[in-house]
């Protein structure tokens, strides 16, 4: 399956590394290649995590990363999987 990024993940991620960068540059390097294998790992096993709570559509995922929540859809007959968002229970 093909991984597409979305833009407002995108968005998202680079404002929590650029905040996590302030603290340690390394740190928000070593956070940013353990998402990518994880969310790497999901085209091997596209429905691991919960159906998100705040979809009705069992397609859409929810994959927590250290306390970050990564929705997701899986769009089987197209061998695709759309990365969607990723943000702080707090913040929804």
């Amino acid at each position: 399956m093909k991984i597409i990024r979305r833009r407002e993940y995108l968005i998202a991620l680079k404002v929590i590394l650029v905040f996590i960068a302030k603290d340690s540059k390394n740190r928000a390097l070593h956070f940013k290649n353990q998402l990518d294998a994880k969310i790497e790992d999901l085209d091997h096993f596209p429905y691991k995590f919960k159906q998100s709570k705040n979809h009705h559509d069992e397609n859409v995922r929810d994959m927590i990363f250290k306390g970050f929540t990564i929705t997701y859809l899986v769009e089987k007959h197209k061998e695709k999987i759309y990365i969607l968002d990723i943000y702080k229970w707090i913040d929804k």
